[in-house]
């Protein structure tokens, strides 16, 4: 007597079809480009202004700033303070204008990428990129 289960145990199973499927990508949108380049700028401007955030309360939480100046006081002799100098105010002043040219740059490097590989597709033919069902 056999069961269900060894019945279906004894049939061989069916070999999997793969299907590949190969494009070329022959043509980038440049709006697309421009809008996808401007996030990601962005993005990394945001990621720019709360890390620079981030170190400088970590460097006044542990008392680099004083340290390093009255290091400075002894080699130099001079009152110069690090701690006004880099102020919070001022460190995020730099880090905000950083960020938005950043932005700006980062805009405008992926505007000219994708006009440069729209260009190039005409010598090229374009990039071939090849899929697979698994």
């Amino acid at each position: 007597m056999s069961s269900v289960a060894e019945k279906l145990q004894r049939k061989s199973p069916r070999p999997a079809s793969t299907k590949q499927v190969r494009l070329k990508l022959v043509y980038i949108d440049f709006w697309s480009a421009v809008k996808l380049s401007f996030l990601i700028a962005l993005t990394l401007g945001i990621v720019l202004v709360v890390v620079a955030f981030l170190v400088w309360v970590v460097l006044n939480q542990t008392g680099i700033f004083t340290d390093l100046d009255g290091l400075l006081s002894d080699i130099i002799g001079d009152s110069f303070s690090l701690a006004e100098s880099f102020s919070l105010a001022q460190v995020m002043t730099f880090a905000l204008i950083i960020a938005v040219l950043n932005t700006v740059v980062g805009t405008a490097l992926g505007a000219i990428a994708s006009v440069l590989y729209n260009l190039s597709v005409r010598l090229t033919g374009g990039l071939l990129v090849g899929f697979t069902n698994s």
